[in-house]
């Protein structure tokens, strides 16, 4: 990695900007406050967590860990049993696409979020809405999809919920789902423990979801083969953990987060803020698809802020990187897992990415809408 650099004025004024208290002035709801960005982010905190403000959820990350003792239900004592729980909501348009579908989408990305926090994902639900009209032969379809990824990732949907709405309350089909997991002994990650001399993997290529949305939606007159990376990764983490537990530990693993909306960029933003480090990247090691970097470039777009549903950063102990890099590439879904940066002191909350000219720019959160209903 080369020298840290010394922060401008100029990062000396993003970052006390980014740290002032979040508050929505908008007057409605945009499609930007969906975007994972930073709209999304500002009502989030703005104003959902005016009203429904918990300990667990100020931490902010895509799920909930807590501990369970048993004393407190059945009367008597025992070591407490560590659960992440989730929620998610899907409303991709649309609702089939290259490489997955509307079902697969809401299996893997709840048990991605539950894997997220270092837990074994174990059962999901499932609620419906349906628009009326919608044609049974495509419900069954997202059916069978939904029951092929819960057996990939070793899950059961245990309950669920269906609504019918007008024709015109909704488009075709949203899906909700929520997830419970167990997490090990030993495994704590939060994008608040990044330290200093971490180093930042990334699972694989940039940008692949939300550019076959793109595609799959006409924006683009391309012929390409490029598919959804739509998968569940807890295999993935499971292994990770023990190439960690055997070079260090598994609590080596400080951070994991899945870049879906708002893409990579905003996701190390995330950690940054929420570590209170600083994250440089170099721009010529984050792996991006040539099929995704053209059609980035037609559209004005930067791959780093385009949507993920198959891909995870780590932030984890020098120690145990080449480790747990190598267990990666051994998964069908970490072939192309590479460090792509590292976490430094200053200037903090900031995310700088080294470029292939040698100079350094501030890469921030998404702002405003890019693409919606991407997942």
């Amino acid at each position: 990695m080369a020298e840290p650099f010394t922060p401008s004025p100029l990062f000396q004024r993003v970052e006390r900007a980014r740290r002032r208290k979040p508050h929505v002035r908008d007057t409605h709801i945009t499609l930007a406050h969906g975007s994972g960005g930073r709209a999304m982010h500002d009502l989030v905190e703005g104003l959902f967590l005016e009203y429904l403000k918990s300990p667990l959820q100020e931490q902010l990350e895509d799920q909930a860990v807590f501990e369970i003792v048993r004393q407190d239900y059945e009367g008597y004592s025992d070591s407490p049993l560590r659960l992440a729980f989730t929620t998610d909501s899907y409303v991709v348009d649309p609702i089939f696409f290259p490489g997955g579908d509307i079902g697969r989408l809401a299996v893997c990305g709840t048990v991605n979020d539950l894997a997220m926090g270092g837990a074994r994902p174990l059962y999901l639900s499932a609620g419906f809405i349906l628009e009326e009209g919608f044609p049974v032969e495509d419900l069954r379809r997202v059916l069978t999809s939904m029951r092929d990824a819960a057996d990939e990732a070793g899950v059961h949907v245990v309950t669920g919920d269906t609504k019918v709405v007008q024709r015109g309350g909704a488009d075709k089909i949203f899906i909700n789902t929520s997830g419970v997991g167990v997490v090990g002994s030993g495994v704590l990650i939060s994008s608040t423990r990044a330290e200093v001399g971490d180093k930042i993997i990334l699972s694989g290529t940039a940008g692949d979801h939300g550019t076959t949305i793109m595609i799959a939606r006409g924006e683009l007159e391309l012929e390409t083969e490029i598919e959804s990376d739509t998968a569940p990764l807890n295999s993935l983490v499971r292994e990770m953990l023990e190439a960690a537990g055997r070079a260090g530990g598994a609590s080596d693993i400080h951070c994991l987060r899945d870049p879906t909306r708002g893409g990579v960029a905003t996701t190390l933003n995330e950690i940054a803020l929420g570590s209170e480090v600083c994250i440089e990247i170099l721009e010529d090691r984050v792996p991006v698809r040539e099929e995704v970097k053209g059609a980035c470039e037609i559209l004005g777009l930067d791959p780093l802020y385009v949507a993920n549903e198959g891909k995870l950063l780590a932030v984890v102990s020098p120690g145990v990187a080449d480790a747990v890099v190598a267990r990666m590439r051994e998964n069908p879904y970490g072939r192309d897992a590479c460090v792509i940066g590292e976490v430094r002191a200053e200037p903090q909350g900031i995310v700088a990415m080294r470029t292939g000219f040698g100079g350094t720019r501030i890469v921030d959160m998404l702002v405003g809408e890019q693409l919606p209903r991407i997942c």
